[in-house]
């Protein structure tokens, strides 16, 4: 390991942080993850995972850890608000196409996964970063390149920097200051853990007239539930469940008993913003950016955490600790990928919310036809997400 010319901080300590902290360190890095939160205390509650991420994972030796959260297995698909389904395929498809399901996990399952391959010490929690310099690539013994990392905590030298800090990251305004940042999609959404009804459940999405509202079982007889609507940003109600109700109460069953199981303060609330502009490159100097940071996405295709995951896995087989330091490599794997996926996630999210009668008719239509055109034609159409597979980390000596 390059410790004088092989040192890592990763501002973040999310999926995306906590997977590059992993992958920096399996590629012989000296990493240090900064964290402004005082504890570990992961944001959101459900995780899909696709076999893309599963296989990015693979790359770090976790996948088969991950895989025992659970699978979303049997029937799924997309239903009408009254129930009836508009598409309905076997889950297990996807496996057999792609090599793996979609997993649906607790996002705090996977936090704890990857901060327990840490060593003690590496992950510090309570500090702030502050400031960013971010250097120039060259020799990794040029003292002279290295970036600087100004934090709560005092300053950090570093010869790689990862800028996993959130949708509202301070280190890519700072390295981008003429970018406008994420938009507000327009959507809300809301997320809560119920109790799995007595009869189960098939995961799937109930879409309306501008609302949706999925359901997904998770182990240990709990069902993960989203919804979304759209609504002015930051609007607030002292009520959160009970919004719901207004909103989806008259939907099929068990939507309104899912919904009736939780108390107002069990619900996390967020608007969904995205990059609709996206950056110019995902570096500068020797900071790479990642996860929501550099693409933030609508939660519409199920890929925020996952391309997070892929972005990690493909920084670190770029990065070598003990080499000069060029991430156009990362930029240029991964800006094009992410960029389509963004927009593709607010196609959709635009899709799912059609108001409109004509329109929702037109496509709950639409949507039947490729139900009975069979399953081959949408494993087509996941595969550009799907089928992704890492680029060859090597283990350090």
């Amino acid at each position: 390991m390059a410790a004088d010319g092989g040192r890592a901080v990763v501002a973040g300590a999310g999926i995306g942080g906590l997977t590059a902290a992993v992958a920096l360190q399996h590629q012989g890095w000296d990493v240090t993850v900064l964290e402004r939160a005082p504890a570990l205390e992961p944001v959101g509650l459900g995780l899909g995972l696709g076999p893309n991420a599963l296989h990015a994972l693979d790359a770090i030796g976790l996948g088969g850890e991950v895989r025992r959260f659970s699978a979303i297995q049997g029937q799924g698909g997309i239903r009408r608000s009254d129930g009836r389904w508009l598409v309905r395929t076997d889950l297990g498809l996807m496996a057999e196409r792609f090599g793996d399901p979609e997993l649906m996990a607790l996002r705090a399952d996977l936090v704890d996964l990857l901060a327990d391959r840490l060593p003690d010490g590496v992950l510090r929690t309570g500090v702030t970063v502050t400031g960013v310099t971010p250097g120039d690539p060259g020799d990794p013994g040029d003292q002279a390149s290295r970036a600087r990392v100004t934090t709560s905590a005092g300053d950090l030298d570093a010869d790689l920097v990862v800028a996993a800090d959130g949708i509202r990251s301070p280190i890519r305004a700072a390295l981008f200051p003429g970018h406008p940042g994420p938009r507000y999609s327009g959507c809300t959404a809301w997320r809560f853990l119920a109790p799995q009804p007595d009869q189960g459940l098939d995961p799937a999405e109930t879409w309306g007239r501008g609302n949706v509202f999925g359901a997904v079982p998770l182990a240990g007889g709990r069902v993960y539930c989203y919804a979304t609507a759209f609504a002015p940003a930051g609007q607030r109600l002292g009520d959160e469940a009970a919004e719901l109700k207004r909103i989806f109460g008259a939907w099929h069953d068990p939507i309104p008993a899912l919904i009736a199981s939780i108390s107002p303060d069990a619900v996390l609330h967020d608007d969904v913003y995205w990059m609709a502009e996206p950056l110019p490159a995902y570096h500068r100097g020797r900071v790479a950016i990642l996860g929501d940071a550099a693409h933030a996405m609508t939660p519409h295709l199920g890929q925020g955490a996952c391309q997070a995951i892929e972005d990690a896995i493909v920084l670190a087989s770029v990065a070598a600790p003990d080499a000069t330091l060029d991430l156009t490599g990362y930029t240029t794997a991964r800006l094009p990928r992410t960029r389509t996926l963004v927009r593709a996630s607010y196609r959709a999210m635009r899709l799912s919310g059609l108001t409109s009668r004509p329109a929702v008719a037109l496509r709950n239509t639409g949507i039947s036809l490729v139900g009975r055109l069979g399953p081959s034609l949408m494993l087509r159409q996941l595969a550009p997400i799907a089928a992704w597979t890492p680029p060859p980390l090597h283990a350090a000596p």
